[in-house]
């Protein structure tokens, strides 16, 4: 992926087709960003994701294509103190990003031996997404189609020819085969096609992660299973929150209002982790 999102909605980090997770691990810390504030960071063969777990809006997906590096730095945590966390250095269009994560489980170096691993395998396999000229295009007598790549027949110069369109982000070519004999030309053309549509549907990127000698068990390689980072963990519309105080409250506890300079207003204590104008927020799905 060769995007760097920052507090996008919820639905930019449901997975893409193809996309799949290696690693999960909570609580994670985005330090430089979101010092103090516990959060779950997922691993997948496309990109990192990170979200707070009290708010899911506030969140990062950083695409492995715009991670120009990654190494071990000593910060300071909100959470932990003084402490070594996984440094990720990132460039996107023509700005350059730094990233900070710690893991809030002390001893814990799970998140960094998954990222530097994913990073690694990503790179080790850009000829499944990459257009590389004058080399090992073809691979078991299959050609490696890349998404969004057009396939056609045209008239040139030496007759009819199977061209692709190649998209601007992979060098815009345009290239061009000639079938011999000519007869092959359409039959080749409809296999393509069907290929290339499957491949779209469920691409392979060839990103690979393994645990020692087991291939990794991700807790889910299910698109609908990632609808748990949009759950609203920690976050209630008012009804909701009112009949959380509510059940809470034991019975004539008399509860001291306090002055809200958001309002202007006396209001009630709001629960730890709560903001008048998170409860106000529209919640859309």
């Amino acid at each position: 992926m060769t995007e760097l999102m920052i507090d996008e909605v919820i639905h930019y980090l449901k997975l893409r087709p193809g996309e799949k997770i290696f690693d999960r691990i909570e609580p994670i810390e985005d330090t430089k960003g979101n010092s103090g504030t516990k959060g779950r960071m997922v691993v997948t063969n496309l990109r990192i994701i990170w979200h707070s777990l009290g708010s899911p809006r506030i969140n990062l997906s950083i695409g492995l294509n715009c991670v120009i590096s990654t190494n071990t730095k000593m910060v300071s945590s909100g959470l932990r103190g003084t402490t070594q966390a996984l440094y990720v250095l990132a460039a996107y269009k023509t700005n350059r990003y730094e990233f900070v994560f710690t893991n809030v489980a002390p001893n814990c170096v799970r998140h960094y031996t998954s990222v530097v691993g994913v990073q690694k395998s990503y790179a080790a396999s850009r000829m499944y997404r990459d257009l590389k000229l004058r080399s090992a295009l073809i691979h078991n007598k299959e050609l490696r189609m890349l998404p969004l790549e057009k396939i056609s027949i045209r008239d040139s110069k030496f007759g009819e020819a199977l061209v692709f369109v190649v998209r601007p982000s992979s060098g815009g070519y345009v290239l061009g085969f000639r079938a011999d004999p000519k007869d092959r030309l359409r039959p080749l053309l409809t296999e393509l096609q069907a290929l290339h549509q499957a491949y779209t549907e469920k691409p392979i990127f060839g990103v690979e992660m393994t645990w020692g000698n087991e291939p990794a068990k991700p807790e889910t390689c299910d698109i609908e299973e990632l609808e748990e980072i949009g759950e609203p963990r920690g976050e209630m519309g008012p009804h909701l929150y009112l009949a959380s105080q509510l059940a809470q409250k034991k019975g004539d506890e008399v509860i001291q209002p306090v002055h809200s300079s958001y309002l202007g207003l006396a209001i009630e204590p709001l629960k730890e982790g709560f903001t008048l104008k998170s409860l106000f927020e529209v919640q859309t799905t």
